[in-house]
Parts: structure tokens; sequence; C-alpha cells
């Protein structure tokens, strides 16, 4: 499990808000038919790396779901549209949302409910 510390920064907070980093996507994640959007976050404040993955099934009404987690400079350079679900499983701590889980934002760790 990767540690990663907390230091108060506002991207820490579940309620986020996108206008609160530079962002740029990384991909689709077509695993099993999740068609996952991966993208990688910059905190404007704090300029920590996040990666983000946002899925969503059309076909079923609140469906959609969004995980956050950081990712080292170093991490970063690893991390693929395919295994981004693994790594944000890694991590002792992530942000998630969503109207599947009727929440702006809460924290969680363990796996992700795709």
């Amino acid at each position: 499990m990767k540690t990663i510390p907390k230091i108060g920064c506002a991207c820490e907070k579940p309620d986020h808000h996108y206008t609160e980093y530079r962002s740029s996507e990384l991909g689709t994640d077509q695993t099993n038919g999740r068609n996952g959007e991966v993208t990688i976050q910059q905190c404007k404040l704090c300029q920590r790396i996040w990666i983000h993955y946002f899925v969503e099934y059309e076909h079923h009404s609140k469906s959609g779901r969004w995980y956050k987690g950081i990712v080292s400079k170093k991490d970063r350079l690893q991390i693929t549209p395919e295994n981004a679900v693994e790594y944000l499983e890694s991590l002792d701590w992530y942000v998630y949302g969503g109207s599947f889980f009727e929440s702006t934002g809460t924290f969680g760790q363990g796996k992700l409910n795709i």
C-alpha cells in the first residue's frame, strides 16, 4: 500500500472544484469495456499530481462515479489508463464521489466500485 501524507491543501478536500487543477487527458481505460476516462490533474496551490478516473454508463441512471488519488512524479511515468484502477486501489486513501454514490466526494481506500 502506498502511503500518501495529507498536507492540508484544499485539493485534499472531497468537495474539490475542477478549476483548482491543471488537467491533461491520459486516455481511456478500455479494460473489460469500462471506458473510464483517465486524467492527470495538478493542484494549482500545492503542485501535487493527482490521477483522476471517471466512468459513467449512459444506459443506467445515476451511474457516474469518479476517483482521484495523489501520484508521485516518479510513479506518474508508470501510470497508464489500463493500470489507473490498480494504482488507485494501492493507495492508503483516495477521494471518490458521483451520482452513483449520491455524493460530491468522500475519502475511501481499497477496491474501486467500477
